[in-house]
């Protein structure tokens, strides 16, 4: 008796399938991700220092309540979009070398104060300040 040999079939596995599913999850993710514009504040960090720096006869002053309230040169705005700010930023000065002081509550929120400064860098002032306290001397 012969035997007969049985041919071996070669399995395969189909990837056409996946590759479908793969590119169809890879087309989901990119148009349902969302795309934040991030601006970038470049800032020189002063050199700390025990003197008082003396203030310049003209300025614009920024300041920022508790509550995130912005007020320039001591006029309230409107609302807090950045384009606000910018416009109430440029009437101020027509130079932009004029340096902007913002001045925030201890308590006021840095999203603010991070929004005050791009707004001025954006308005082409690259003079900010950050005026701070000095700590209370300790009595021992």
């Amino acid at each position: 008796m012969m035997w007969l040999k049985k041919k071996k079939e070669d399995i395969q596995i189909n990837l056409t399938p996946l590759i479908d599913v793969v590119f169809l999850l890879l087309i989901f993710f990119m148009v349902s991700t969302s795309f934040k514009k991030e601006t970038k504040v470049s800032i020189e960090l002063p050199q700390a220092n025990g003197e008082q720096m003396e203030s310049p006869e003209e300025s614009i002053e920024v300041a920022i309540s508790k509550s995130g309230d912005i007020f320039v040169n001591g006029n309230g705005l409107v609302n807090r979009e950045l384009n606000t700010i910018i416009e109430a930023i440029k009437q101020s000065s027509t130079d932009n070398q004029t340096p902007v002081i913002i001045s925030a509550d201890a308590a006021a929120p840095y999203q603010a104060v991070i929004t005050v400064m791009d707004a001025a860098g954006q308005a082409g002032f690259k003079n900010l300040t950050l005026p701070t306290l000095r700590p209370e001397a300790e009595d021992n």
